[in-house]
């Protein structure tokens, strides 16, 4: 028996490992999740054309993405823990992609607040989701790094899109880029669904040597109770800082496009050349961020270092740089600027998400829904006071502002955030 076992073993190790295709496939999921939730920014100036939307209308357009996405950061652990991460995010990369062609249908205001409204209640759970399946896939000294490395990705997408949007543009139109989206997400539902196992113990790719310092399966069942007071209490601080950092992601995705061709006058090349650059700063932020965060950690064993400390500072340092755009007027200066405030404010990202996976073993899904509760509310506000702020005061100078007394704010609320204490749903629930 001991020596067919290891016959097995021998024939699995022939294999591709499936951690390997796990993370391929987590990283796609978060670049194609942003490919089609940041392409409408740079078509929005062709939107506003055909349209005739004003600044305000545009950003309550940006916004309708948020409103059900902030509600699904609360279904989303929900979902998980009732059907599991791989059917819960193969329904959402359907709903993904079938709004994001809908888009490309799309006749006026209305329309585009639906198709809006329907990509957010795809994405809105998909981050809980797969933090709950990065949970289960990776072990604790890894979840920096997992985080940073598929956020990074996330940014790749931010990247892509707007020299992509731009080539569909100019070949076909603005409607093109998403038929073209939205085919890829139904894709990778179906590459997801088959290939991912909830349990990585029941995948019949792994060895023992793999499974080696992963946790033992989650106790928590589909009739386990989820301690969700106690658990947004210990969450809010997390919740606070987080939408600190939404406000200025939500900044950068929505209105960099727009900043470079209306206050600079450059055409829809330039603007989406250093868009692109400026997001493609952010992957490297996301992918050392984790990484960085997680050194310090096996270094130090100390959480609130290698955590609250590190996302302080990445807060302040994405400020100044935001803050030292509006005393200058030369566009190369700037977008550095904006490069390295971007690069700065990504170091949060895969450090932040990993923050609910250090809280909570057995509901990380549920404690990442209500951290990413604070990005979807932010996704809400920020957009609409950045658009009716520029109409009223025809100035960028004040939303901009407004940003970066936001990052001092989550510099701040760092400090009561507690990654060394782990959840203990059952005391926790007691004392609440």
């Amino acid at each position: 028996m001991q020596v067919v076992q290891q016959e097995i073993e021998v024939q699995k190790k022939h294999l591709i490992n499936p951690k390997v295709v796990v993370t391929i496939l987590l990283c796609s999921l978060y670049f194609i999740m942003y490919l089609d939730r940041v392409n409408i920014s740079l078509s929005a100036k062709d939107m506003m054309k055909e349209f005739g939307f004003h600044a305000t209308e545009i950003g309550i357009a940006f916004s309708a993405f948020s409103y059900p996405y902030l509600i699904g950061q609360l279904t989303g652990g929900w979902m998980v823990k009732q059907w599991g991460a791989r059917l819960s995010l193969f329904i959402c990369g359907c709903i993904v992609g079938l709004s994001t062609i809908y888009t490309g249908f799309i006749s006026g205001l209305l329309t585009l607040f639906i198709a809006r409204l329907l990509l957010g209640c795809g994405e809105g759970p998909t981050f809980s989701a797969a933090t709950a399946a990065m949970r289960n896939w990776y072990p604790t000294h890894r979840f920096g790094f997992i985080q940073g490395i598929t956020h990074s990705a996330s940014r790749l997408g931010g990247a892509v899109a707007p020299p992509l949007v731009a080539f569909f543009i100019l070949l076909d139109g603005w409607r093109a880029a998403f038929y073209v989206c939205g085919a890829l997400s139904l894709l990778w539902a179906v590459l997801w669904y088959v290939f991912y196992r909830d349990d990585p113990h029941k995948h019949p790719g792994m060895t023992a040597e793999d499974l080696k310092g992963l946790a033992p399966p989650s106790h928590v069942t589909k009739q386990s109770k989820i301690p969700f007071n106690a658990l947004a209490k210990r969450m809010l601080p997390v919740t606070m800082v987080d939408f600190c950092y939404g406000w200025m992601l939500w900044v950068f995705i929505s209105w960099l496009p727009l900043f470079f061709q209306n206050v600079h006058g450059l055409n829809l090349k330039n603007s989406a050349l250093l868009a692109g650059l400026t997001m493609a700063a952010g992957v490297v932020g996301d992918t050392l961020g984790g990484m960085i965060s997680d050194r310090i950690l096996v270094k130090t064993g100390r959480k609130r270092l290698a955590r609250n400390l590190f996302i302080a500072v990445a807060f302040c340092m994405g400020g100044s740089f935001l803050l030292g755009t509006l005393f200058t007027s030369d566009i190369t200066t700037i977008s550095i600027l904006l490069c390295l405030s971007f690069f700065s404010m990504e170091l949060i990202c895969g450090t932040i998400w990993a923050v609910p996976m250090d809280i909570s073993r057995n509901y990380a899904g549920v404690a990442g829904g209500m951290m990413n509760f604070g990005f979807g509310l932010a996704g809400i506000i920020s957009p609409i006071v950045f658009g009716v702020v520029v109409d009223i005061t025809g100035s960028w100078v004040v939303p901009f502002s407004i940003s970066v007394s936001i990052c001092g704010v989550g510099a701040i609320l760092t400090w009561f955030m507690h990654p060394e204490r782990p959840f203990d749903s059952e005391h926790e629930a007691v004392a609440a």
